[in-house]
């Protein structure tokens, strides 16, 4: 028997003004799915502390001692009342905000003067497949210049290092506990209507990655 096709799903803890984040509870019900087409695939889940110390120690420990195939990532974008399929990662990060051990970026770049860098055509087939549940989703060039962005920027070094063969980030909007977005006029986007949409990326990526483990053996 072939070896299990390995899909790590990560998330974020809470931040300044963001005390509850979503992608914690998200992630935990993505990682406890149980399918047919699951069966040759393990799943693996990983919460990271919002801080850019955290991001640069624990990601390549936990790519270390899961060497995923393939990498999910979930951040929130609190202001955004829809999920956003991001494309690529800027050279950019904030020296505005603090992280949640209130450091500072020393400087607005990741990596000197390098151009954005993106995840791939992939992309598209996730967004395609969120976009089949009937979630509002739309695609996304801009990730920011916080930690979702820093994490987006040092996956996608990963995958070219010879990491995972794919990544690729989802921005989630703000949920109330209830489950639902309170935002006058915006659309109401559930937790459970997150939970199928990110159960339909999960099966893209998980068909995607499979393809790419055949295309290169």
């Amino acid at each position: 028997m072939s070896e299990k096709l390995r899909i790590l799903l990560t998330g974020f803890g809470p931040f300044p003004g963001a005390p509850y984040n979503p992608t914690q509870p998200l992630v935990a019900r993505l990682a406890q799915l149980r399918r047919p087409a699951l069966d040759d695939t393990a799943i693996s889940s990983h919460i990271f502390p919002v801080t850019y110390a955290a991001v640069d120690r624990q990601l390549p420990e936990v790519l270390a001692r899961e060497q995923p195939d393939a990498l999910l990532m979930f951040g929130l974008a609190a202001r955004t009342p829809y999920l956003r399929i991001e494309s690529r990662a800027r050279n950019a990060v904030t020296m505005l905000w603090p992280d949640a051990a209130n450091t500072r970026a020393s400087k607005r770049g990741i990596a000197g003067s390098a151009d954005a860098m993106i995840f791939g055509r992939h992309t598209a087939r996730l967004l395609r497949a969120a976009r089949l549940t009937g979630i509002d989703a739309r695609p996304s060039r801009d990730a920011g210049a916080y930690l979702c962005n820093y994490l987006s920027w040092r996956a996608i070094e990963n995958v070219r290092g010879g990491g995972p063969k794919l990544a690729a980030f989802i921005h989630i909007p703000l949920l109330a506990r209830s489950g639902a977005v309170r935002r006058k006029g915006a659309p109401r986007i559930t937790f459970e209507d997150l939970v199928d949409a990110g159960e339909a990326m999960l099966m893209e990526m998980v068909q995607l990655a499979r393809k790419r483990r055949n295309t290169t053996a």
